[in-house]
């Protein structure tokens, strides 16, 4: 069942503070016209990081000099430098933050977080993620909706929902954390849905605050070619093990999502050109069939009942199907 949000404390239901403490990963990769302004951000927040660790994933621009230039200044920034082949990697970016996750190693904290080099918050925004896990023990990961400038003013993503925490600004409860062993290494990325996933299989909840904005400072898939993030994406689903429905209506509800049509038209091709060449899936048969249940249910409640005779013939038929062999 999908979690009443009716029920969720909002931010003003809140102590005075958080007595926890959160340490920080964020990973770069030629972020030299960002970072500042990540870094700036941070020094503001009311509620420091014990340790923010700071990977420079074999960046070649000034990326290094100025996170070196600031971890001189603030003791709690700390700075890693990873080597690896040029060009944008979602598996190096992983392995980037386990490699600075190897230096939190004997440090005590309540939360761990991955922020990303191009975003920036408000100054209130860990000390209040931290507040709402205080206030909800059973919260296992948690962050904001991610903004983005249109027409010169920041307005949320078509695709934030409260069941779906970004990867840009998020925090992890340690024990969540541990129990879902970490950021998964994807070859297609998708870190952050397996990560949720996982998360709520092991019975955490999961929740994305509308009230707590990400301000992403270079719009989503911009540090790639459109057209070529969006073919990633649906191989990305099929290596989950989205269900096809789900693919094509969720791709359906994009088509106005830029580029217009093309879009859309390439994550499914994606999707369906990943299951014509048999990919084989990173993830579990448990994972699959819950993450499954839950698109199957998301799609249910969006078309009606109609949706729902749709599933059951195909649950169905996959039924037979196994009974025959």
């Amino acid at each position: 069942m999908l979690t009443d949000s009716s029920k969720w404390p909002r931010l003003g239901e809140r102590p005075e503070r958080s007595t926890s403490d959160y340490v920080l990963i964020t990973a770069a990769y030629n972020e030299e016209a960002n970072i500042a302004k990540t870094i700036d951000s941070m020094l503001l927040q009311s509620q420091l990081p014990k340790l923010w660790i700071i990977v420079s994933d074999g960046s070649f621009d000034r990326t290094d000099d100025i996170v070196q230039g600031c971890a001189k200044v603030h003791s709690f920034i700390r700075f890693l430098r990873v080597t690896r082949q040029p060009g944008r990697s979602f598996g190096s970016k992983v392995k980037a933050l386990r490699a600075g996750n190897e230096l939190l190693k004997g440090i005590t904290y309540n939360f761990i977080g991955n922020l990303d080099a191009d975003v920036t918050v408000a100054t209130s925004y860990f000390e209040d993620l931290m507040v709402q896990f205080d206030l909800r023990p059973l919260l296992g990961l948690a962050g904001g909706f991610v903004v983005e400038e249109v027409d010169g003013e920041f307005r949320d993503r078509s695709i934030n929902r409260i069941y779906s925490v970004a990867h840009a600004a998020q925090l992890v409860r340690r024990e969540c954390y541990e129990a879902i062993g970490g950021y998964a290494v994807l070859e297609y990325g998708g870190e952050d849905w397996h990560a949720q996933t996982s998360a709520k299989m092991k019975g955490w909840e999961v929740q994305a605050f509308p009230e707590l904005k990400i301000f992403h400072h270079r719009h989503t898939g911009e540090g790639d070619n459109l057209l070529r993030h969006k073919y990633r994406q649906g191989r990305m689903d099929f290596s989950f093990g989205s269900d096809p429905w789900f693919e094509i209506f969720k791709c359906a509800q994009r088509l106005t999502e830029k580029p217009f049509l093309m879009g859309s038209a390439a994550r499914l091709f994606g999707f369906f050109w990943s299951w014509v060449c048999k990919d084989e899936r990173p993830v579990s048969a448990e994972f699959i069939e819950f993450l499954r249940g839950e698109q199957r249910q998301k799609l249910s409640i969006a078309l009606g009942g109609g949706a729902k005779n749709l599933l059951k013939s195909n649950t169905n038929g996959k039924s037979q199907k196994r009974s025959q062999t």
